[in-house]
């Protein structure tokens, strides 16, 4: 999902663009964070002038687009599921493959397929028909949406620090804040805003600085303990689970953080050399991934897994006021706290910019496609917000935190991903002239990439566990219906194929069964 993609810009734009600006704001946020902030997923100085961008800066604007809240949490999360240093350093081998192999997915399907300008959702529906593609498209909104939760729950959390009434960050007085927030923002998204590069600026410096400040730290004034961390590397907070559930379990969080991973390649037309595009969105996520890493391993050096797994979120606070007392506490809190602030505002845009750009390409209903006398999407923007609000509210009578929502925010966006995937990997088997003359490399090895991007997100889907997977399918049902209202009102046939008709069989069916779970209480959210 994790971006987790950017939210540099407020205003309805096309298709294309908007897919670039809402996947690169969801990445920064990302939980991804979108860009500017993951999942996750706040993308700062993403609007540069047209091919106006060297390697060097092309590298810098895909890490921003990419890193976001969700670095600020890993030492804690990846604890809490407990998983051995060894499993999570295993699980961070696998991610490290398979969103590489998502990576150069995106990257290959941009020169290959350039007039394919709806992104996920046109990969998906060229692939596999246009109701599997509105589900990716579906998908993508709902993950969006459930990213502005969690970092709701991420940002009280960090507020609490300083003002205890917040609690966790999922109690009454952070969900009316919470609330108070995101409609401050549909009301500014409202009114016409069409640039938030101040804002992006002061989210890129406050995301990016404490986090090397921690690693700076950590290593030169040697507060990494070698033998907490060979400790640690035996040794989780949950003793005698297995090892490939130890790895399982920290997987959601890994894809967390690159969440929006397919924004980065929506700016390879502002290179100055095309050639260049391949090679930054690699180096770019090699950097990203030391940077995680970093982060993830450093900690398990300062503190044992089992204490690393009580910490409130953000972690890495918690991991600073160890290592150097309260001023790392503080520097830590107050960067989640703007970088959120901002991620949220992107998330607004991008929540709001994908079902309208659905709506225009006749994927959503056509409610979703009207604009106010600003040129706001306004219906979305409403319907979004009141979405978002259910879920708030629904956090108070329940047991669902941070980590709950965006491991479902990371879980609605795998479908898009396999479907991109599945169609890219299609396409190296089916149309393998394609790539001669577009770029570079073997078919075979453009091949290994697909195919791996589809075991990745499958195995992902796997890794979401009985519950993800319950949510899920309970998210995916009602769009059903979405769909089909949006084809009468075009007068179009719908659910043609039989692929289509056995898709919405499962869908319903694992709807039903979820729900039974839950009502039973066999599952428990």
């Amino acid at each position: 999902m994790s971006a987790s993609a950017s939210h540099q810009s407020v205003s309805h734009q096309s298709a294309s663009t908007t897919q670039a600006s809402a996947s690169a704001a969801s990445l920064s946020t990302s939980g991804g964070d979108l860009a500017t902030d993951s999942n996750a997923g706040d993308s700062p100085g993403i609007a540069q002038p047209h091919g106006g961008l060297g390697i060097f800066r092309l590298v810098t604007t895909v890490i921003t687009l990419i890193i976001g809240g969700g670095v600020f949490t890993l030492a804690g999360d990846q604890a809490a599921g407990g998983a051995s240093g060894a499993a999570i350093l295993t699980a961070w081998s696998i991610s490290g493959i398979g969103v590489l192999c998502l990576v150069m997915t995106f990257f290959a399907l941009s020169r290959v397929k350039p007039n394919l300008r709806g992104g996920i959702y046109s990969y998906a529906s060229t692939g596999f028909g246009d109701f599997l593609g509105f589900n990716s498209a579906w998908g993508y909104w709902i993950s969006a949406l459930l990213c502005t939760v969690s970092f709701s729950a991420l940002l009280f959390g960090a507020l609490a620090y300083f003002f205890p009434i917040f609690g966790g960050g999922t109690n009454l007085a952070s969900v009316i804040g919470a609330s108070c927030l995101i409609w401050f923002y549909v009301f500014l998204v409202s009114r016409g805003v069409k640039e938030v590069t101040g804002v992006n600026a002061i989210i890129t410096i406050s995301k990016i600085v404490p986090i090397f400040v921690a690693i700076i730290v950590i290593i030169f004034l040697q507060k990494f303990d070698f033998g907490i961390f060979m400790a640690n590397l035996t040794t989780g907070a949950e003793p005698g689970l297995p090892f490939f559930d130890q790895v399982s379990s920290t997987m959601m969080i890994t894809i967390w953080v690159f969440v929006g991973i397919e924004g980065a390649v929506a700016i390879s037309g502002r290179a100055k050399h095309s050639k260049d595009v391949g090679k930054a969105t690699i180096i770019a996520f090699v950097c990203v991934l030391t940077i995680y890493l970093l982060v993830s391993v450093l900690s398990m050096g300062v503190m044992p897994l089992s204490q690393l797994a009580e910490l409130e979120n953000p972690a890495l606070a918690g991991v600073m006021e160890v290592a150097v007392g309260q001023w790392g506490a503080i520097l830590i809190n107050c960067g989640v706290v703007l970088s959120l602030v901002g991620a949220m505002l992107g998330y607004t845009v991008l929540s709001s910019e994908s079902p309208y750009e659905a709506a225009e390409q006749g994927v959503f209903i056509k409610a979703f496609a009207k604009t106010n006398k600003k040129g706001a999407p306004i219906v979305t923007l409403v319907v979004t917000n009141i979405i978002i609000e259910a879920f708030l509210i629904a956090m108070l009578f329940s047991d669902s935190s941070y980590q709950f929502f965006y491991t479902l925010s990371a879980g609605m966006i795998l479908l898009p991903y396999l479907l991109s995937a599945a169609y890219f990997a299609k396409l190296t088997f089916t149309e393998p002239g394609l790539f001669k003359g577009k770029i570079g490399g073997s078919i075979v090895l453009w091949r290994i990439f697909g195919i791996f991007g589809v075991v990745y997100s499958f195995f992902l889907a796997w890794a979401s566990g009985s519950v993800g997977l319950t949510l899920m399918s309970l998210l995916y049902a009602p769009g059903i219906l979405m769909y089909i209202k949006g084809k009468k009102e075009r007068g179009e046939q719908y659910l043609k194929s039989t692929v289509d008709k056995v898709v919405v069989v499962v869908i319903l069916v694992a709807a039903a069964v979820s729900l039974f779970l839950l009502v039973s209480g066999q599952v428990v959210i």
